[in-house]
């Protein structure tokens, strides 16, 4: 018998049950504003928000599961974030009231400065 024959499907079984699950599974149906100045307001409900451009601002209401931000200048402010809030660019602004979200700044990592933080509301 060869070990590494029957040890291969052993470990597959071992990664696949301690594998974390998240609280709650993300909808389809993301939310994307693309453009450069403008101003709106959104239900999140429970998807993915996704802002690309410059200068836009965006109230997202109810739960967010992530917030993703590229570009420049942009500000998001949320009603709450589940799973992670990732920014990439220059000037970012990410404001949330409720959740835990892993907050990645990707900008910062190259020198950019951007800011993630929760705020009371």
């Amino acid at each position: 018998m060869k070990w590494t024959t029957a040890a291969g499907p052993l470990v597959t079984c071992a990664l696949v049950v301690l594998a974390p699950t998240p609280a709650a599974p993300a909808k389809n149906g993301d939310t994307h504003v693309i453009g450069q100045g403008l101003e709106q307001t959104l239900d999140c409900n429970d998807a993915t928000l996704i802002v690309n451009g410059s200068s836009n601002v965006v109230n997202a209401k109810g739960n967010c599961w992530a917030v993703t931000v590229m570009g420049s200048g942009n500000t998001v402010i949320a009603d709450s974030v589940t799973h992670d809030i990732t920014v990439y660019g220059y000037n970012e602004t990410v404001f949330y009231h409720g959740g835990d979200p892993i907050l990645w700044d990707r900008g910062r990592e190259l020198g950019m400065t951007n800011r993630l933080q929760q705020v009371p509301g």
